[in-house]
């Protein structure tokens, strides 16, 4: 495959250090004394993200967010707090801290294909879903083929079936703009043959339309300045993708949905319950999030994508209960994220030099969360596998 115009041949390395949670992702957690004293207002479920002081998450205008039953709250998860006692310095967006989750009562899966190709209520065919791919074109056209999604010359060849993205289509591989350009094709051959092929926003969405439209204008990360441009660069941005970024790419991005649900599938990017700042229903969140696109506040932007960068909302003793508060707001009996590689999740992510020669093992999918979570990023910009599976599965 032909590699984007002006880039060099990537060779790829285990890049622990891409991973691991940016402050600005962080959310501070106060001290009891800064602790608010209760609102007379009936409350929210707690939420393990909840915003960073200062932070806001304003809803879109006119959409009512009704008052949410309490619930305990869960365990704080790393990745949505702050770690320490204080707020780094500046912006330090190199440093990171994600740690690796050991095996415990999770268990990663090989797929196996449906006896018979369930059908939608409406007659589509079967459902599939592709974790993040981040540029790797060629990885991206080599596990459709596998499943029969695409033919040799890479046109769309499932007829009928049903294929989202999950989000996180461009940085740190060679051809992100190769990517975006065969899924926005794909789309238009699957409706043609009476299936559908579409896409959900990722957190790399969010950068790379920030660091086009405000380059290095300031906003508040919440842990001194930054810039959209700086976090780009140094979250895997490819200067030939940006080259190459037009208009219609742009547009196609900007007007991505952030969650939804099939066949019992929540579908979402991010493993965090940020999304439930943005409404209390699939389109609540799905409309207020592109307005906030549409108005273009470069801080407002930077807000959202330090949201939806936030990840391990689902692990841990509180995991499952975080889940179940996204589904009893928004539907489905399982979320399907990606975001969060899974060799971290599966504790096999070995040296940071990948000193054996060797890369994480990834076979499949990873259901975690008693067994309410679906990870799916393989983990193929540190040699894991990009993952295409159909739903449901089979554990």
């Amino acid at each position: 495959m032909t590699q984007g115009a002006g880039q060099e041949p990537v060779v790829r390395t285990a890049t622990l250090r891409d991973f691991r949670v940016p402050p600005y992702a962080q959310t501070p957690v106060p001290p009891p004394a800064q602790v608010a004293p209760p609102s007379p207002v009936p409350p929210r479920a707690p939420e393990p993200n909840p915003p960073a002081p200062g932070a806001s998450a304003p809803p879109a205008p006119g959409a009512s967010v009704p008052p949410r039953a309490p619930a305990p709250p869960p365990l704080p998860h790393p990745g949505n707090a702050a770690v320490g006692d204080e707020q780094p310095e500046g912006y330090t967006p190199t440093e990171r801290d994600l740690p690796v989750i050991r095996r415990g009562d999770t268990v990663q899966v090989q797929t196996v294909p449906e006896p018979a190709a369930p059908v939608s209520e409406d007659g589509l065919g079967p459902l599939f879903v592709v974790g993040d791919v981040h540029g790797y074109l060629s990885e991206l056209l080599a596990a459709l083929g596998e499943q029969g999604l695409i033919d040799a010359d890479g046109n769309w060849a499932a007829g009928n079936a049903r294929l989202w993205f999950l989000g996180d289509f461009t940085d740190r591989g060679p051809d992100g703009i190769g990517v975006i350009d065969l899924v926005m094709r794909l789309s238009a051959e699957a409706a043609a043959a009476g299936g559908y092929c579409k896409a959900l926003m990722g957190n790399h969405e969010l950068l790379l339309l920030g660091a086009k439209r405000f380059a290095d204008t300031p906003v508040n990360s919440g842990a001194g300045t930054a810039t959209f441009q700086a976090a780009w660069l140094l979250n895997g941005g490819q200067k030939a993708d940006m080259e190459r970024l037009q208009d219609v790419h742009l547009q196609w991005m900007s007007r991505l949905d952030a969650v939804v649900e099939e066949d019992g599938h929540l579908l979402m990017h991010s493993d965090t319950t940020a999304y439930l700042d943005y409404g209390s229903t699939i389109e609540d969140v799905n409309d207020t999030i592109t307005a906030i696109l549409t108005r273009n506040d470069a801080d407002e932007c930077w807000d959202l994508f330090r949201k939806l960068t936030k990840r391990f909302a689902f692990r841990d003793e509180g995991g499952a209960d975080a889940v179940r508060d996204l589904m009893a707001t928004y539907g489905g009996q399982r979320v399907v994220h990606g975001h969060s590689p899974i060799p971290y999740l599966l504790g096999e992510v070995g040296t940071e030099e990948g000193e054996d020669g060797s890369g994480p093992v990834v076979n499949g999918p990873h259901v975690y969360a008693d067994g309410l979570a679906i990870a799916m990023d393989g983990g193929v910009t540190m040699a894991g596998k990009l993952l295409v599976v159909q739903l449901p599965l089979h554990d």
